[in-house]
């Protein structure tokens, strides 16, 4: 099992749907505009990989990266999971946390930092080589500050349409025993405009879970709607930054786990088993 990358790069989109794509001109669009790196050793076997995922609030990041990371087989930290075992701690810092999480604000950068760096710590503690990152970094000033804790190699950037992304969020359950995620939106929404057609069946508990469903106390509908225009307004230029790496893949998420996660496979040339393929071409459709 062997995962290359160089510094070489070049720039190619992905197509879904049947539009041209709004960077390149090129049909069909709903594209996802990546840039992609030639082979060379770096990396073996994904242990080492330092990918970031990033996107709007509900798109999924957490669960890609979750998958993605017992493939290549690091370490998948979730800034969210940082903060929520902070939040169970008593302390001054879990009370202000929960009065910023309530009203849909994002996080001061010294104590996302703070927490981010003692994780990063506790992997070169326990010989973790590498990490595959959601929630963070979201403004410009912490990619920065990411820069200096540890060298990105890949960012990948989920998209989703803004009413999908609020169903999503409405729909969200945590199941209070196993902690379980789950979600009770059935999304069938037809193509509009510029915004690809949008088919998700909900993800149902099983009946021992079904009686224990909470939903977190900033799933709601103001609370989204805050938290997508915070993301629009500040985060959004991350994708610049790393775009102007050459680090960014923009990928766009149309359909549930089983449609998006093959699709995601291939965009990375990685397989189930974490072997990459290193086929030039990158050029699907839906």
């Amino acid at each position: 099992m062997s995962m290359y990358f160089s510094q070489t790069r070049r720039s190619s989109c992905i197509y879904i749907g049947n539009t041209s794509c709004s960077k390149c001109f090129r049909s069909p669009s709903m594209h996802a505009c990546i840039t992609t790196m030639s082979p060379s050793p770096l990396v073996q076997g994904g242990r080492g990989v330092r990918w970031v995922f990033l996107g709007c609030p509900g798109v999924g990041k957490g669960t890609y990266a979750s998958r993605l990371a017992k493939v290549l087989q690091v370490p998948h930290i979730a800034m969210g999971d940082l903060v929520r075992h902070e939040l169970s701690q008593s302390s001054s810092m879990a009370k202000q946390l929960a009065t910023l999480m309530s009203q849909g604000q994002l996080l001061p950068d010294d104590i996302i930092l703070r927490l981010l760096s003692k994780r990063l710590d506790d992997n070169t503690t326990s010989s973790q080589p590498g990490f595959i990152l959601d929630g963070f970094p979201r403004t410009v000033h912490q990619a920065e500050m990411m820069e200096e804790v540890a060298d990105v190699q890949l960012v990948v950037n989920l998209k989703l349409r803004e009413d999908a992304l609020i169903a999503k969020c409405l729909g969200r359950r945590i199941c209070s025993q196993c902690g379980g995620n789950f979600n009770l939106a059935r999304l069938e929404m037809e193509e509009s405009n510029s915004a690809p057609r949008i088919f998700m069946p909900p993800l149902l508990p099983p009946p021992s879970c079904a009686s224990k469903m909470t939903t977190r106390a900033d799933d709601t509908e103001e609370v989204v709607r805050t938290r997508l225009r915070i993301y629009y307004e500040e985060s959004k230029p991350v994708e610049d930054f790393y775009r102007r790496g050459g680090k960014l893949l923009d990928f766009e998420v149309s359909g549930g786990i089983p449609e998006t996660w093959p699709r995601l496979l291939a965009a990375l040339n990685v397989d189930e088993k974490g072997h990459t393929n290193h086929d030039d071409s990158h050029k699907f459709a839906a």
